[in-house]
């Protein structure tokens, strides 16, 4: 008995079944591939993010759930240039919601991570290398300080190409950008002045100080009407008024000793505004401490708070209920409890001075802060 002949047109629906069945999408249009969180505020913190140390965290980007008692969701791996075959020291971190992306620079290059798919959109290196960066409001501009040289780079945040090259001083190092957009801050450790630019045209327009020493990190208001600065040989910090460029006070901090520090340089090397603008948190190195002063004439020094290690930078969460110092402690702003220590996916302790939160909706990027701490309260 012959078998009965198979209707090609019942073999084309079949195959067509099959084969819908199997791919959920058209070949021509996969799609993004998504890795990041659909929704939520979340920690995002890069290492090695205190020189090329590893046992603070290892190498990648760390992902904490800040609605989650900030638990460890992730690590992304930033594996690019390794010289040597080592992760290089992260020198700073910065998001644009615009281009749903996190940058991350290194002695060596200046990396743009896609932050749904958490892939390297492209790794670039710059003529005098790259430190902590700052990022336009609108997220298409930054300034890149060079590698403690004499000049930073602007750049285009889509493609990486250098827009234009500022001269300053010696030792480009900390940077930041205007809430308002219209002006850029510009630390070289070498001066004592804040150079501040023009950014329509990028241009240097005015300097504020000088400063007692060599300016380090330091941090603004929401106006942009007053800088404060932490300096080279000072523990505690000084004010300026970046309207006209005096100098109004100089704090120290009191009842504390200055003493030798393992990295830095300097006493107090790291200041935040909470995001209130109602305190400023100053971080002394030598004594492994947080000193809490009050924002407004007479900087009242109010407390202190003991920290597990040498606290090197500080900053906040967006809303001002975290305190986040780079010796790895989730604090209560408002108590002044340390909540709970970073760790990572093997339980080790992870501490960063390189960190940003962000928040995310239908995978995407809806806000982010800043790796400086800021003042937010006219945001």
């Amino acid at each position: 008995m012959k078998p009965k002949k198979t209707n090609p047109i019942v073999v084309a629906i079949l195959l067509a079944l099959i084969t819908t069945a199997w791919i959920p999408y058209p070949i021509e249009n996969p799609g993004p591939e998504i890795q990041s969180p659909e929704s939520g505020r979340y920690l995002y913190v890069a290492v090695p993010g205190i020189r090329n140390y590893l046992g603070y965290g290892g190498h990648g980007i760390l992902v904490f759930d800040m609605a989650n008692n900030h638990q460890f969701v992730k690590r992304i791996p930033t594996q690019g240039y390794l010289p040597n075959g080592k992760p290089s020291n992260v020198k700073g971190v910065a998001v644009s919601v615009a281009l749903n992306s996190i940058f991350v620079s290194t002695l060596h290059t200046l990396q743009r991570i896609d932050l749904t798919s958490e892939k390297v959109i492209w790794e670039k290196t710059y003529e005098g290398g790259a430190d902590r960066m700052a990022i336009s409001p609108d997220g298409k501009t930054m300034y890149l300080p060079s590698l403690e040289k004499s000049f930073w780079n602007v750049v285009d945040c889509e493609s990486g190409e250098i827009i234009k090259k500022i001269e300053v001083h010696q030792r480009a190092h900390n940077t930041l950008y205007g809430p308002s957009g219209k002006h850029a801050y510009l630390a070289d450790i070498a001066s004592p002045y804040l150079h501040v630019t023009d950014t329509k045209d990028h241009s240097i327009i005015k300097k504020v100080g000088p400063f007692s020493n060599g300016i380090r990190p330091f941090t603004i208001n929401s106006q942009e009407t007053l800088v404060f600065v932490t300096v080279d040989g000072l523990l505690g910090f000084e004010v300026g008024d970046l309207n006209t460029g005096e100098v109004l006070q100089s704090i120290v901090v009191e009842g504390w000793e200055k003493g030798p520090v393992r990295r830095h340089g300097n006493p107090s090397h790291g200041i935040g505004l909470t995001p209130n603008e109602k305190e400023l948190w100053v971080c002394d190195g030598h004594n492994m401490r947080m000193h809490v002063f009050s924002a407004t004439p007479p900087y009242q020094q109010l407390t202190t708070i003991p920290l597990q290690d040498m606290p090197g930078w500080i900053t906040f969460s967006m809303d001002g209920k975290y305190a986040y110092p780079s010796s790895g402690e989730v604090i209560d702003v408002e108590t002044r409890n340390i909540l709970l220590t970073l760790k990572d996916e093997f339980n080790n302790y992870v501490a960063s001075e390189k960190m940003v939160e962000i928040h995310f909706i239908n995978h995407r990027v809806s806000k982010a802060g800043d790796q400086f701490g800021i003042g937010r309260a006219n945001k």
